[in-house]
C-alpha cells in the first residue's frame, strides 16, 4: 500500500516540500552567486560614494590608509543592511526571468512541478537573508555604528589638534578655534591664538608668544608660554585681561561628556530603544526610539515581501513578451512603492506610535498575501489535471 502512495505521487509530480532536488540546488545556486556578485557590487558602489567624504580628512591629517578603511568599514554592515531586501528582489527576478527566457520553466511544470516547488529555492534564499538582516538590524548595525562614532571622534578631536596647520584656523570639537602663525623645526608653535567657547556665555581669546603640544590624559594639550587671556564678565561688561608666563590647556573635548551623552538612535541597542534614560531622552525622543525598535524587528520580513513579489511577476505572468514586461515593470514599481510608503511609515510612527502596527503591514503584509496567491496558485495547478 505504502509502494502504491509513493508510486502515485511520483506519477503526479508531488514530492516532499522538505526533499531537495538536483532542480532545487540548481538554482539556488544560480541565486546565491547572483545574490554575492550583485550585493558585494552595490556595497562596493556606496562605500565608494559615501568614503569620499572621509578622504580629505585622511589626507589633510596625514593618516595611513589603514586607518581609511577601518574608518570606513565600520559603516558596511549598515550598507549591507538596508541594500539586501532590495538585492533579493532583483536577484529573484533576474534568474527566474532568465529561466522562463530559456524554457526552463516550461521543462520543470512539464516534469509535474508546481509553482510553489519551482519558487521553493527563491523563498530558502529569501528566509536566509531574512536571518542575516535580522543579526545586522539587531545586533551588528548598531554596534558598528557605535565604534565608527568613538573612532572618528578620536580622529577629529585628538589627532586634529597635534596636526595643526600654520596660517590655519583650525576647528577642534568642544568649541575650540586654534591659530598658529608658525611652527619651527623642533615643533614649538609660534604667535598662538585660542578662542575657548566651551563655557556658554563666557568666551575667552588666549594670545601666547610660544607654545609646544603634548600628550594629556584626555587628549591633546598646549603648554603656553609669555601670553594673556582676555575674557569679557558678563555680569560687569568690562574686559579681564590676566597674563600668565605658562600655562596648560586643554584641547581636548572630555571623554567623559561624550559618555554621559545619550547614544544616537542609529547607535542604540534593542534594549536601550525599548527602555530609554528618561534623564537623558525626552518623551519626543522616546516616541522615536520605540518606533526604531520595532522597525528593526519587522523590516527583516520585507525581503520576504519583495521576494514573493518577483517570484508572481514571473510565475503568474503569460509567456509573452508584451505581457512579461508589464508584469515585471509593475513589480519595480510596485516595490518602489513599497520602500518609499515604508519610509513614510517610519516617519509618521516616530511621531505617533500609535501608527507602529502600519510597519508591520507594509513589511510583511505582501509577503502574507503572495504567499496565499502562490498557495491558492499551486492548488489550482493541481486541481486541473484532475
Amino acid at each position: 500500500m505504502a509502494r502504491r502512495q509513493k508510486t502515485g505521487m511520483q506519477k503526479t509530480g508531488m514530492r516532499s516540500p522538505f526533499t531537495i532536488s538536483r532542480l532545487d540546488r540548481y538554482v539556488f545556486g544560480q541565486l546565491a552567486l547572483g545574490l554575492a556578485v550583485t550585493t558585494i557590487g552595490l556595497v562596493a558602489l556606496i562605500w565608494l560614494t559615501q568614503s569620499l567624504r572621509f578622504i580629505q580628512l585622511i589626507i589633510q591629517r596625514g593618516l595611513s590608509p589603514f586607518v581609511f578603511v577601518h574608518l570606513t568599514g565600520l559603516l558596511l554592515p549598515s550598507f549591507v543592511a538596508v541594500i539586501l531586501p532590495i538585492t533579493v528582489f532583483i536577484v529573484t527576478m533576474f534568474v527566474y526571468t532568465r529561466l522562463t527566457t530559456d524554457r526552463e520553466l516550461v521543462v520543470m511544470r512539464a516534469s509535474g512541478m508546481s509553482d510553489g516547488s519551482i519558487a521553493r529555492p527563491a523563498l530558502a534564499m529569501a528566509a536566509l537573508a531574512m536571518v542575516v538582516c535580522f543579526v545586522l538590524n539587531v545586533w551588528l548595525v548598531p554596534a558598528s555604528l557605535h565604534d565608527f562614532s568613538k573612532f572618528e571622534f578620536q580622529i577629529r578631536n585628538k589627532v586634529a589638534a597635534f596636526l595643526l596647520e600654520p596660517g590655519v584656523f583650525t576647528p577642534i570639537p568642544g568649541h575650540i578655534t586654534v591659530y598658529i602663525q608658525s611652527r619651527d623645526k623642533h615643533s614649538v608653535l609660534h604667535g598662538i591664538l585660542i578662542e575657548d567657547s566651551r563655557q556658554k556665555g563666557e568666551p575667552a581669546t588666549i594670545l601666547a608668544r610660544t607654545g609646544r603640544l603634548v600628550a594629556g590624559p584626555n587628549g591633546p594639550e598646549v603648554l603656553l608660554r609669555d601670553g594673556s587671556r582676555e575674557q569679557i564678565d558678563p555680569k560687569t561688561g568690562r574686559l579681564n585681561v590676566l597674563s600668565f608666563q605658562r600655562n596648560l590647556i586643554d584641547l581636548a573635548q572630555s571623554s567623559t561628556e561624550t559618555d554621559k551623552s545619550a547614544p544616537k538612535t542609529s547607535e542604540a541597542t534593542i534594549w536601550q530603544l525599548f527602555h530609554p534614560n528618561p534623564a537623558q531622552i525626552p518623551p519626543a525622543t522616546r516616541l522615536k526610539w520605540h518606533a526604531e525598535a520595532w522597525r528593526r524587528l519587522v523590516t527583516p520580513f520585507a525581503v520576504m515581501s519583495y521576494t514573493l513579489i518577483a517570484l508572481l511577476a514571473v510565475l503568474r505572468s503569460p509567456f509573452r513578451r508584451q505581457s512579461g514586461i508589464i508584469a515585471l515593470a509593475g513589480a519595480v514599481l510596485g516595490v518602489m512603492a513599497l520602500v518609499a510608503l515604508g519610509i513614510g511609515v517610519d516617519s509618521l510612527a516616530a511621531r505617533q506610535n500609535g501608527l507602529i502596527p502600519l510597519i508591520f503591514v507594509v513589511a510583511a503584509g505582501p509577503a502574507v498575501v503572495g504567499t496565499v496567491l502562490l498557495l491558492r496558485g499551486e492548488r489550482y495547478t493541481r486541481a486541473q489535471p484532475a
